[in-house]
């Protein structure tokens, strides 16, 4: 008896020629791109593969898990999967309505106000105004975004879009639910809504497949898991046998690889090689806020020879694009005459800085004043929530900055001193008499 699939993926692959166009584009465009490309020679563009040879199937009502390292395929998975980009091999087969909640405001209209992007992202969802009505009070209550649900989204937080995008997402009733890591912006409270959520969902017959570097998450709302690596399905089978090979995996792996990147800037007199994450003498995907982080990054040199008076930075952005955190080793009074033609540099951070939520990391290196490597987007991390303070409580979902060591005090006010104008006194004593 054939089994009642929900999304069936045979052999789909991914490839993108760095530096090119992909996605769909408008006929104008493919004719304008044949056009300037007459007579030329076109160059030889670099080729990877964010995604190869995949196939899987979900079954209708399954809470499906997909786990994997930063850089493993997965968000490439999921946007074919939702139909934001297109596969290059192989085929993939959804039934029935799709709805996806992939990064931080993905779906929403910046000028449109709360209520407005709710009745646009149904209508995108093909549902009916009056369904949408009948929902709205009910995806306004679980966002908890009453008082701002007339306010554009632009000046949202990045919590806040979370809400509404979920709320949206989990009670429009599509067939099949994505979810990714976007989850850890939330506080615990809301990460545990969301579950809730989502356990209701998998209840009604509905699909949900389900990204997240939360282990114990997937471990609850998942009987069945698959791990990609290198765009690759490693294991795919019970939630708990998968787990075990992640973190087989995990304990093995060498890092985010850099080497093959072409989409980058600079000289090339030492180039970065891959990007590692440690906490506690262990590489880790996913640091914690408050806890110890080490940033080591490989490189190598051009020439074979040491790098002289070699500079580094490592900036961190939101999903938005706006800029959190630069680290430097200059400005932080750590100069380096020369380091050897290969090797590592370790930026350490005693205490993680940034609140819950996903980031990427830019790197760049100079030597001698030139900028010799420069690359944007080498890696996302997602940073777990933690008690940054020791006090018990975490930090607030909405907060968009690093956070600080703080020392508060009270004080009784000190009685004022009055000048010494005794003159002054006499006179108006005097004008008043």
């Amino acid at each position: 008896m054939q089994r009642d699939h929900a999304v069936e993926a045979t052999d789909v692959g991914k490839l993108y020629r760095l530096g090119e166009h992909t996605g769909y584009q408008l006929l104008s465009e493919v004719l304008g791109d044949r056009v300037r490309s007459l007579g030329r020679r076109r160059p030889r563009r670099e080729e990877f593969w964010a995604v190869r040879d995949l196939s899987f199937t979900v079954d209708r009502g399954e809470t499906f898990g997909i786990i994997g390292h930063n850089g493993a395929g997965k968000s490439t998975l999921l946007k074919m999967l939702s139909r934001i980009t297109p596969p290059t091999t192989g085929q993939v087969r959804l039934r029935g309505q799709v709805g996806a909640l992939l990064e931080v405001g993905t779906g929403f209209h910046s000028e449109l106000t709360g209520r407005e992007n709710i009745f646009l992202n149904g209508a995108i969802l093909g549902m009916p105004r009056d369904e949408i009505a009948r929902k709205f009070d009910e995806i306004v209550d679980f966002a908890e975004l009453r008082q701002f649900i007339d306010t554009p989204v632009k000046r949202y937080s990045s919590g806040m879009y979370l809400r509404l995008g979920f709320a949206v997402a989990a009670h429009l009733e599509p067939d099949i639910l994505i979810v990714d890591e976007v989850l850890s912006v939330g506080d615990l409270a809301f990460q545990e809504k969301c579950m809730g959520r989502m356990e209701s969902v998998a209840s009604e017959g509905r699909t949900v497949l389900f990204v997240s570097h939360n282990l114990a998450a997937v471990r609850k709302l998942c009987p069945r898991s698959m791990l990609l690596s290198g765009g690759r399905k490693v294991a795919e089978g019970p939630t708990d046998e998968v787990l075990d090979e992640y973190m087989s995996n995990l304990r093995t792996r060498g890092g985010l690889v850099l080497s093959r990147r072409t989409d980058r800037q600079g000289s090339g007199t030492f180039r970065f090689e891959a990007v590692v994450l440690r906490s506690g003498g262990r590489d880790i995907d996913v640091p914690i806020t408050g806890r110890e982080l080490e940033i080591a990054i490989r490189y190598r040199s051009a020439d074979g020879r040491p790098v002289r008076a070699p500079t580094i930075g490592v900036s961190f952005y939101t999903t938005l694009g706006s800029l959190i955190l630069q680290c430097q080793n200059d400005v932080a009074g750590a100069s380096f005459r020369e380091v050897p033609s290969e090797g590592e540099i370790v930026l350490k951070m005693p205490k993680l800085a940034l609140p819950a939520g996903r980031y990427v990391i830019n790197l760049f290196g100079t030597t001698s004043g030139e900028v010799a490597d420069w690359v944007t987007r080498a890696a996302e991390v997602t940073v777990a929530e933690g008690d940054f303070y020791a006090s018990g409580r975490t930090a607030s979902e909405t907060a968009q900055a690093v956070l600080v060591e703080q020392v508060w005090e009270a004080r009784e006010a000190d009685a004022p001193e009055l000048p010494d104008d005794t003159e002054g006194v006499r006179a108006v004593e005097s004008g008043r008499s």
